[in-house]
């Protein structure tokens, strides 16, 4: 019989779709109100692959990922997702959300986003929030499935994803 323990701490994410830089600002500040210090800040990469975004938030968008220091569960996902639900609300304009925010976590091999839409490839969680399971750790990346972001299928976060990959393996060996 296997033995029942707590999970592995796990790196959370957030990946901000947004368009004007003051909002990517305050949404950054809002978000270590609940998710700690921030440990990585990645690049700004043009969202163009989709346009399903731009009737409410207008173009160009642009999408940055950050990262948090403290390590966390992984049971922590439906909490972090409502809260980033709770900044994107607060912070819309005329009914329009300024910012988007993606939040999930990455271990070493998977990357999970937390989602309010169900899916056949989505695990209820609880509070109307779902796991999706995005990527796996593969011949040296977070390999895609057939239903992931286009953007993420595309490999624009390939270098940053491993790089974030990089840091959460020393943290969490350091952590042991």
């Amino acid at each position: 019989m296997a033995n029942i323990s707590e999970p592995i701490p796990v790196k959370y994410f957030v990946a901000i779709l947004y368009k004007d830089s003051e909002y990517l600002l305050q949404a950054q500040e809002k978000l270590t109100k609940f998710l700690g210090k921030l440990d990585f800040e990645g690049e700004d990469h043009n969202f163009d692959i989709t346009g399903y975004y731009e009737s409410e938030m207008g173009s160009p968008l642009l999408r940055r990922i950050i990262t948090f220091k403290r390590l966390r569960s992984p049971q922590d996902l439906s909490e972090m997702k409502i809260k980033c639900n709770d900044v994107e609300n607060g912070m819309s304009v005329s009914g329009n959300r300024t910012v988007n925010l993606d939040v999930g976590y990455l271990d070493h091999n998977k990357i999970i986003l937390a989602s309010a839409k169900a899916a056949g490839q989505k695990i209820y969680l609880k509070k109307g929030i779902y796991a999706d399971l995005v990527g796996r750790y593969k011949k040296g990346r977070y390999q895609p499935f057939e239903w992931s972001f286009p953007d993420f299928k595309a490999g624009y976060y390939d270098q940053e994803l491993n790089i974030i990959r990089s840091n959460y393996l020393t943290q969490n060996k350091e952590n042991s």
